[in-house]
């Protein structure tokens, strides 16, 4: 009877999302106008008192990225008189740069390091808002949305450190949260990218993601929601279109309530400002693809922290083998200093994924663990500054002076 329950409501779901999805499929393919879009700059930083410049890269592949520099406010004191090194801030999934200025000055990483004489770099991966698209392709393309944190990881990153090392002629810092994290650790298996980054600090580390206990995750696995979307053509995922919201709702019911739909995906989080919700809604979530999430489901099912796997046959075709390559995370140089911090409460960075990172990285890590934490609460709790932002700050203070490239 209970297997019979659900594949009822796994059919009704089905049914359902091809309804929605074929009222809104002509959206993913065709041509179209894209509308001119407010800056990150301009709608959060210059505001708050902030200096900052907004800049385009390209990918090797053509994605045209947007990228922020912040300089630190000219009301603050001695802290602005000492020029520090650059630091790139890697946003989550379904986030992107502006997560680092959400909270006040006080209480948001980006603003922080910026007051600390720190040259901030804020990146924001392709498909997001705060990016610009592609040389060639329209975001109404199919093709637009072909990647996964893959190539967020062996390009955008990449390009990011990059521009960065270019334009400063030093070595830069990194800062990760969620899937920021994924894509720095799969980076720094590569030497061309880690020889230009002086130590990375990473929230809520990711590169395993087998014992994720987020009820809402663990349904839509169960579910295989990623390949469903996949194999109806549904190459953009924007959970703050209709489709995207209906799609989330109709995975509730009585077994599973989203009252509260964050908790749900993230793990309980104990010191975000919950009245704020509303306007963190304004910004929040950016649309990802697809294939992101299949890659990611990929490895939740598998317990793989590998490239993407398309079937053996093509596999064969991209890789030269059956099997998708994985990430070695030993090859990360024993000699790049890295800071993690991890929660208690975090449903998606589970402890137990956490120590299997440990156990194959060559170097130890510093560890900070915050037994309350949930996984959103890394970068917008009211008690990260003391938390997390200040020893991240003694963290990058220590390595001394940053040599240059």
């Amino acid at each position: 009877m209970d297997a019979m329950v659900r594949l009822t409501t796994t059919l009704a779901i089905t049914i359902s999302l091809l309804s929605t999805f074929a009222n809104i499929a002509l959206t993913f393919d065709g041509g179209g106008d894209t509308k001119q879009q407010p800056t990150l700059c301009g709608e959060l930083v210059l505001p708050a008192g902030y200096p900052c410049s907004e800049h385009v890269i390209q990918t090797k592949d053509g994605f045209l990225l947007g990228l922020q520099r912040v300089s630190s406010s000219a009301s603050i004191g001695y802290h602005a008189r000492e020029s520090r090194p650059p630091v790139l801030l890697l946003h989550g999934l379904f986030m992107a740069g502006d997560a680092w200025f959400l909270n006040t000055p006080e209480q948001s990483l980006g603003f922080i390091l910026a007051d600390h004489g720190f040259d901030v770099w804020v990146g924001n991966v392709r498909g997001t808002r705060w990016s610009h698209g592609h040389i060639s392709l329209s975001e109404k393309n199919r093709h637009f949305w072909d990647w996964s944190w893959q190539e967020l990881a062996l390009y955008d990153l990449a390009e990011m450190i990059n521009f960065i090392n270019s334009v400063t002629n030093s070595k830069l810092f990194v800062v990760g949260h969620s899937q920021g994290t994924i894509i720095s650790l799969a980076a720094f298996t590569q030497p061309e990218i880690v020889e230009k980054v002086e130590a990375a600090a990473l929230l809520s580390p990711i590169s395993y993601l087998n014992h994720v206990s987020a009820p809402m995750v663990q349904r839509m696995v169960k579910m295989h929601i990623d390949q469903m979307i996949v194999t109806m053509g549904v190459h953009e995922l924007n959970f703050k279109s209709d489709w995207g919201a209906n799609l989330l709702v109709s995975l509730c019911d009585t077994r599973l309530s989203c009252s509260d739909m964050l908790s749900s995906i993230t793990g309980k989080n104990c010191c975000f400002n919950e009245s704020r919700v509303a306007y963190y809604l304004e910004q929040e979530p950016h649309p990802s693809s697809s294939k992101n999430l299949n890659h990611l489901f990929q490895m939740i099912r598998k317990g793989t922290f590998s490239k993407y796997d398309y079937g053996k046959l093509r596999n064969l075709k991209e890789y030269g083998n059956i099997k998708p390559p994985k990430f070695d995370l030993s090859r990360i140089p024993k000699s790049l200093p890295l800071w993690m911090a991890y929660g208690g409460n975090d449903a998606l960075a589970d402890i137990t994924d956490f120590q299997h990172t440990l156990e194959e990285l060559p170097s130890t890590p510093e560890v900070v663990y915050l037994e309350k934490y949930g996984h959103v609460d890394f970068i917008l709790s009211l008690q990260a500054k003391q938390d997390l932002y200040d020893p991240i700050i003694n963290f990058f203070n220590s390595m001394g002076k940053v040599s240059s490239i």
